[in-house]
């Protein structure tokens, strides 16, 4: 619109105010970004790591939390479910020749929609059969007659980032939430054995510092520094577990620390989940933030009246 700025005076002098750029003073912090990620879907439902790039599962997932309820959602399921593969994991992106720790975030997805058939339990038998390499018998023989120390206890599994490799802490606290959630409406064995024994590894690869680094705790010979979105990302996976709670004081710490958005943004999701306040001095500006799209994503969810609640789970 245009706007006299003296309108007393005969001068021709205006001030142009973009629609946009007023929206995006008076909104709020998640509509701000809610509003981008609308903008910024890509033309078959799913969103990329930056605007107008191919569309990738990760992003996608979290701009279908922000926006649940929402077609843009609905559209994003639609691709996301085309994906799957037929031993039911799903691939990073369309056409990816590997696939292995994005079907957690699908399952995820699918159990908050109600969409529990045949394309879920594909999916959960999957990730029932899918384990880090560390855990094989015969890397579990050599640690057990002193061949080898791996620094960590080998009888526990874990997830990996892709099958037939080890496994991580973030794929590990992902697939953790899936399977809690699935453990609600299919409280099989098999599911609370492997919700277990997920949560005892992480509980047994955390640092001497009091949190996660991305792996083992040490390595070489060597004690392992733990980082804020390793730390905030076991959290998430532990929610309940007494055990992990000292680690709240040092997420919390790090909040005010860290120059890492992506850190800053997991650990807010990880103090909401577990009912702590997020200090308001820590608190980002109203502008929209990072151009990466999982970014903004993560920080919608984060929000005070963001869907963070729907990441939450309960013992299985």
């Amino acid at each position: 619109m245009y706007w006299p700025l003296v309108p007393e005076l005969s001068l021709d002098l205006t001030l142009r105010v973009d629609w946009a750029d007023l929206f995006l003073v008076v909104d709020s912090y998640l509509g701000v970004r809610q509003g981008i990620l609308r903008r910024s879907q890509n033309p078959d439902g799913g969103w990329s790591y930056y605007n107008g790039k191919q569309s990738w599962l990760e992003p996608t997932f979290y701009g279908a939390l922000v926006l649940h309820g929402d077609p843009a959602a609905d559209r994003a399921w639609a691709l996301i479910k085309s994906w799957q593969q037929p031993d039911g994991s799903w691939p990073p992106t369309a056409g990816a020749a590997v696939s292995g720790w994005g079907t957690a975030l699908c399952l995820t997805l699918a159990h908050l929609r109600g969409d529990v058939d045949g394309t879920f339990l594909k999916g959960l038998a999957y990730l029932l059969k899918t384990a880090g390499t560390e855990s094989e018998i015969w890397r579990r023989a050599l640690a057990k007659f002193g061949l080898v120390d791996p620094g960590r206890n080998l009888s526990l599994k874990g997830w990996p980032w892709k099958t037939g490799t080890s496994s991580w802490v973030e794929p590990t606290a992902h697939t953790l939430i899936a399977l809690k959630k699935a453990y609600a409406l299919l409280p099989a064995p098999e599911v609370a054995a492997r919700v277990q024994s997920g949560e005892a590894l992480l509980l047994d690869v955390r640092c001497k510092d009091g949190g996660w680094n991305y792996g083992s705790a040490w390595t070489l010979g060597e004690d392992q520094r733990s980082y804020p979105e390793t730390t905030a990302l076991a959290l998430l996976g532990l929610q309940g577990r007494e055990e992990a709670f000292s680690a709240i004081d040092l997420a919390t710490r790090w909040l005010q620390e860290t120059p890492s958005s992506l850190a800053r943004a997991w650990i807010t999701i990880a103090l909401r989940l577990n009912d702590v306040a997020v200090p308001e001095t820590t608190g980002p500006s109203k502008g929209s933030g990072s151009p990466d799209l999982m970014f903004v994503a993560l920080e919608a969810l984060g929000a005070p009246d963001g869907n963070f609640r729907f990441l939450k789970t309960e013992k299985a």
